[in-house]
């Protein structure tokens, strides 16, 4: 008779998502095909130890990760975390951590399932530089998307976005330095929040850009609420050592169309905040309607 544990580790092998277990020690006791193939870990390079410091994502989510718990207290959490591939390539994926118990409801180990985030690294970002704090606010806005993304996939609830660059964020970072940049930044960003609907999420998208999930009923709308916040901008008052620095943003705004992917949506929405840029700055642009999803264009605002 084929021995149980064998039949186990088989099923969890033929898994399409990654699968590990790890014991009281937090060391790994099994590690599926999908779980190597995904982060280039063998089995035999991990099994009986702790995981490599690359994949620890998968044990300690990014402090924007709320904790997700039922009555048993079954979960640990769930969310968008990066690991880091073992050829060095940043991963993102969809992680679910759940406490295993004994038949005595005492804890024995971790169970952690994980499978790359659909669509996530074909989504267009900012120019970034990668920093620790901009990739930790891209991570929590990554994850919001999806779920919005989910909610307009499944559900039909509107969404659109907001893809927001600060005209003068390049030129003050060459003049006057990253801490100027950043100062300017947080002053935006405070300024453009007190614009936002409860529903809405503002989020940093690249080095001088912001991105806002707006679930407006129609792309008219999404426009017009675009054009209050290019007001409010404008209103930012932001000073480096006594002098005013002018703030104004280009936006491009794009409404999800029925079929359309999240990559595309995104990428609608980044073309429309470069053709505002082209334009001057200070400046909405409607992201037109795309040929494959019908409708009419949209001329720039």
């Amino acid at each position: 008779m084929t021995d149980r544990t064998e039949l186990l580790e088989a099923a969890l092998d033929s898994l399409n998502e990654g699968f590990a277990v790890f014991d009281q020690d937090q060391h790994i006791c099994l590690w599926n095909h999908a779980a190597s193939a995904m982060t280039g870990f063998a089995a035999v390079q991990v099994m009986g130890r702790p995981l490599p410091e690359s994949l620890q994502g998968l044990m300690a989510p990014s402090k924007t990760n709320q904790p997700v718990e039922n009555e048993n207290q079954e979960f640990i959490h769930s969310g968008v975390v990066h690991l880091r591939h073992e050829n060095q390539q940043d991963v993102a994926v969809q992680a679910q951590m759940k406490v295993l118990r004994d038949a005595l409801g005492r804890r024995i180990g971790i169970a952690v399932s994980f499978h790359p985030t659909r669509g996530l690294d074909a989504i267009a970002h900012g120019e970034s530089t990668e920093s620790e704090q901009l990739r930790q606010s891209q991570s929590e806005l990554e994850e919001r998307l999806l779920s919005a993304y989910e909610a307009f996939s499944k559900k039909r609830e509107k969404l659109g976005v907001l893809w927001i660059t600060v005209d003068q964020g390049e030129q003050v970072r060459h003049t006057h330095g990253a801490k100027a940049c950043e100062g300017m930044l947080d002053v935006t960003e405070r300024m453009l929040a007190l614009g936002l609907h409860p529903d809405e999420f503002i989020g940093r998208w690249g080095d001088s850009e912001f991105l806002i999930i707006s679930h407006e009923r129609n792309a008219e709308v999404l426009a017009a609420h675009a054009f209050t916040l290019v007001g409010l901008a404008r209103t930012a008052d932001f000073r480096w050592w006594g002098d005013r620095i002018s703030v104004t943003v280009s936006i491009g705004a794009a409404q999800a169309e029925n079929g359309e992917t999240l990559a595309n949506l995104l990428e609608r929405a980044k073309r429309a905040m470069q053709a505002s840029q082209h334009a001057g700055g200070n400046h909405v642009t409607h992201a037109p309607v795309t040929h494959e999803h019908g409708g009419n264009a949209c001329l720039p605002s």
